[in-house]
């Protein structure tokens, strides 16, 4: 008896890997969590239709015998898929956390272009923890929340999910709040600005990222092993699709590219409008919503080359692309980009931020621990004027600062 292979997902999906030759994937996932590159899944068999090669092949109809052998090879080539599949989305070994008055962060992996993450969500959530100087665990396994989000936390054996609640629940735990300094209508603001950005702009960026610049995005995407080139194929074209059908069902996805592309500059250009001179967003001091910003303008500035966003972002918005810089450099002292605009930094700057320490992994990180690794003397990155103020904070006073570097 013949047996065809199958990816069944818990979330009521089902793709054929063996028998069909177009890949169909049904998903059902909010705004926060199209997994970009790993899937949680079983792999099933079930029994053909037929019983033996005879009925295979006569299924096959009349078609001439290098059709048929074509079929079959593929049939065969996608089952090895299947099977390579079953190795990379089989659950780990969990090793033991203990997440005791610890943070563990969940999240999908790092890309191998040098930015944290192609999730806006991850990159968000990541740099608000460091915005608020919390240290936290970096976990890579790929594993979705029960509410299957990602990314989502473990902190004293609790699990959070969703950037929301995860903020909320840190705030009222840990007693942060990068908001305080707000006033209501402020925080109003904030609101809605994390809402349209959330809700609006990040459906634009994802068709952007997934869609139209899919290519680009799979040169990105971190898989190793063997058949890897053939697995980040099947699993962004999978996900293409699920942007796909996700933004018709939001609404946003019926509209022609060029509509989209339209609604996506006015997003943008109202950020820009909204941040005018400012440092950021609600004024001289940062705030939660500058995490939810940042995240999202990071993917149009570091992972969209070439497109309508970027080229907007470094044209004529230049002041969100400054805004991206300082928060970058700020709060991600060990980011270091390829493309660095020299426009932004001097030459010794420039030479002095060719050294620079690979991203977070699995280790602990702390912002204090970063900029303040020797007691309470301030470390100078190749970022920071002598008082540990970096050059890409508007209030610097960089007189001051040339009449320092003068006098050495």
């Amino acid at each position: 008896m013949l047996w065809g292979v199958g990816l069944a997902a818990p979330r009521s999906c089902v793709a054929d890997l063996s028998r069909n030759r177009s890949l169909s994937l049904g998903w059902c996932a909010g705004p926060e969590e199209p997994p970009p590159a790993l899937y949680g899944g079983e792999i099933v068999a079930f029994p053909l239709a037929g019983g033996g090669a005879g009925g295979t092949m006569a299924a096959l109809g009349s078609d001439s015998w290098w059709k048929k052998t074509l079929y079959l090879t593929g049939g065969a080539l996608l089952a090895a898929a299947a099977y390579l599949l079953h190795e990379l989305l089989a659950i780990r070994k969990e090793q033991e956390l203990d997440s005791k008055d610890a943070i563990i962060l969940h999240q999908f992996s790092r890309p191998n272009n040098g930015v944290p993450s192609l999730s806006p969500f991850c990159l968000k959530m990541e740099t608000y923890l460091r915005m608020a100087d919390l240290p936290y665990q970096n976990y890579f396994d790929g594993k979705l929340s029960p509410q299957g989000k990602m990314p989502w936390i473990e902190y004293n054996h609790k699990k959070v999910s969703g950037t929301e609640f995860i903020i909320d629940f840190l705030e009222e735990k840990l007693g942060v709040n990068l908001n305080k300094h707000l006033g209501p209508h402020e925080r109003a603001v904030s609101r809605a600005v994390t809402k349209m950005v959330e809700e609006h702009f990040y459906w634009t960026l994802a068709y952007c990222q997934w869609v139209e610049n899919l290519h680009e995005t799979q040169k990105m995407v971190s898989l190793f092993g063997p058949f890897s080139d053939l697995l980040k194929w099947i699993l962004c074209h999978l996900t293409k699709g699920i942007v796909k059908r996700e933004m018709y069902g939001h609404g946003i996805g019926r509209f022609s590219e060029e509509e989209m592309y339209t609604l996506m500059e006015k997003d943008m250009r109202t950020l820009a409008g909204l941040l005018g001179d400012k440092k950021y967003i609600m004024g001289p001091n940062v705030s939660t919503v500058d995490a939810t910003v940042f995240g999202h303008l990071a993917q149009a500035m570091w992972t969209l080359p070439g497109t309508r966003p970027e080229r907007l972002i470094k044209g004529e918005l230049i002041n969100l692309a400054m805004y991206c810089e300082r928060i970058r450099r700020k709060f991600w002292p060990e980011w270091h980009h390829d493309d660095d605009n020299t426009l932004y930094e001097s030459e010794e700057s420039s030479e002095a931020s060719k050294t620079y320490s690979p991203l977070q992994d699995f280790s602990f990180y702390s912002r204090t621990e970063t900029f303040d690794e020797e007691g309470n003397s301030i470390s100078q990155t190749p970022d920071t004027d002598y008082t540990g103020h970096s050059l890409f904070d508007s209030d610097v006073d960089m007189d001051e600062y040339r009449d320092h570097e003068q006098c050495k």
